[in-house]
């Protein structure tokens, strides 16, 4: 039993080291390149995303000079 999976997880480490069984992308260069262009667009948006999720995009109403805050 202990051979067993010991040889299991072994088998398991060696299909990891080698890639992934299922390939993400097509194999021909065109589509293969369309597919890759549509995915970097996709992920070129998300420090944008980022900012509005943090409110990072809405402007700053600090002053920039010190006031007193008291009524004059």
């Amino acid at each position: 039993m202990r051979n067993y999976l010991l040889s299991m997880l072994f088998i398991l480490a060696s299909m990891l080291e080698t890639g992934c069984v299922i390939p993400i992308y097509a194999t021909a260069r065109d589509e293969r390149s369309r597919q890759l262009i549509y995915v970097s667009e996709g992920l070129r948006h998300i420090p944008r995303i980022w900012e509005r999720t943090w409110n990072l995009d809405l402007p700053d109403f600090a002053t920039p000079y010190r006031t007193h805050g008291g009524v004059i």
